[in-house]
């Protein structure tokens, strides 16, 4: 999966401080000089970190032509690290101990042949790591876009991806906040009365029945993630209740449906999880038992088609990642090559969904909001079948 070619996964985090200006020559002396080098590294002692043209695991080579493209610059960065498989050193110790003790069958050992089998593992797994053995090369993509200032991540570990922010802002010194559904509420909030409306925001229960628990999101402040979890749900009810199109604020319409997996989960933490995998998902009648017990859309997957271009995608609620994505025109199941139309339409596709969010956004942060939270619960429940998406060949 990548940025370039294939289907692509990404987290996004807005670039608040860039105090090295336009992409050019700077920019790739800097990525050259901190290019990976296994040579000069004790892998035993620390992982490793570097920068790589982008290409492949082992390229480290870096040009205007390759590397910058457009108002964008895409390269790579690559963790060395030294991994032996717990089994192998437990073998190893085993075999310490037994020489240990190979002159005293049935005896148990003692602390100090302990702690010099330990050693002895310690210093195996040194002689291991000079030699190169048990080395791991893992690679994130990136892609630092000047049009948005936004820096997309082809990853969604947070360890892997907190590394990657470390790293840029030691060598570049920029600054980044994570693009994730509550930031990007916080974005959206247009008005002093949306901003007060989002201070004072906390979780609801669509249900009469059910308090209004979520036990993935922690209630710190300014902390609004499971407004992402609201917006799949209230995404659904629209397109169940209402219109598969959207107009949205730059006047283009969007038509979409739920597509090939659903995830939801009990936010009370009561009632377990339940996974959907289906060309429909929403139109299974385990789809609408579930959310008619409360549970709440965690990771979905959605087809969107906006001026001409279609987006295959698995978006996660709460981080607002984008993971599998394909980027095809319409009825054509070829993804976009171009490479400069490519990263056009990476920006199209978080720009879309990010659209999307904001029609959520300007109802859940108003008074409408009273109306159309009553709405879906009486939706949920309805004594009627859940209907289907009765459109969906029109996104197909």
């Amino acid at each position: 999966m990548g940025f370039l070619s294939g289907s692509v996964t990404f987290e996004r985090y807005r670039i608040t401080e860039d105090p090295t200006g336009a992409f050019g020559e700077e920019h790739l002396k800097i990525l050259e000089k901190n290019a990976i080098d296994s040579s000069k590294a004790n892998l035993f002692e620390a992982a490793n970190l570097g920068f790589t043209g982008g290409s492949h695991l082992l390229d480290t080579q870096f040009d205007e032509a390759k590397n910058i493209i457009g108002d964008a610059m895409h390269f790579g960065i690559r963790l060395d690290s030294f991994q032996i498989p717990g089994p192998i050193k437990q073998a190893w110790m085993h075999m310490e101990l037994s020489g240990a003790l190979k002159d005293k069958p049935g005896a148990r050992a003692t602390k100090v042949q302990r702690e010099e089998a330990k050693d002895a593992v310690e210093a195996r797994c040194a002689a291991e790591a000079a030699k190169g053995n048990y080395k791991r090369m893992s690679v994130t993509e990136a892609l630092w876009d000047s049009v948005t200032e936004t820096l997309y991540l082809g990853s969604t570990s947070e360890k892997s991806n907190d590394m990657c922010l470390d790293f840029l802002k030691s060598t570049f010194g920029l600054e980044f906040t994570h693009v994730t559904s509550g930031s990007l509420a916080s974005e959206l909030a247009n008005s002093d009365e949306q901003t007060a409306a989002l201070f004072g925001a906390t979780p609801i229960s669509f249900l009469p029945d059910l308090p209004a628990n979520v036990v993935w999101w922690n209630g710190m402040g300014e902390n609004y993630d499971y407004l992402g979890n609201e917006f799949l749900l209230w995404l659904w009810w629209q397109w169940e209740t209402k219109s598969d199109t959207f107009s949205l604020s730059d006047g283009s319409e969007v038509s979409g449906m739920f597509a090939r997996s659903l995830h939801l989960d009990c936010p009370q933490g009561e009632n377990g999880k339940e996974s959907i995998s289906s060309d429909s998902p929403v139109a299974l009648p385990e789809a609408s038992m579930a959310i008619r017990m409360g549970k709440l859309p965690r990771k979905a997957g959605l087809t969107l088609i906006r001026d001409g271009e279609q987006f295959d995608l698995t978006l996660k609620a709460e981080t607002f990642s984008i993971n599998s994505a394909r980027i095809s025109q319409v009825g054509d199941d070829v993804p976009t090559r171009e490479t400069l139309d490519r990263i056009e339409s990476i920006r199209q596709l978080a720009e879309t969904v990010d659209m999307i969010y904001e029609v959520f956004c300007q109802s859940r942060l108003s008074k409408s909001w009273a109306s159309d939270s009553k709405n879906i619960g009486r939706w949920l429940l309805s004594e009627k079948p859940l209907r289907k998406q009765s459109k969906q060949n029109k996104a197909a």
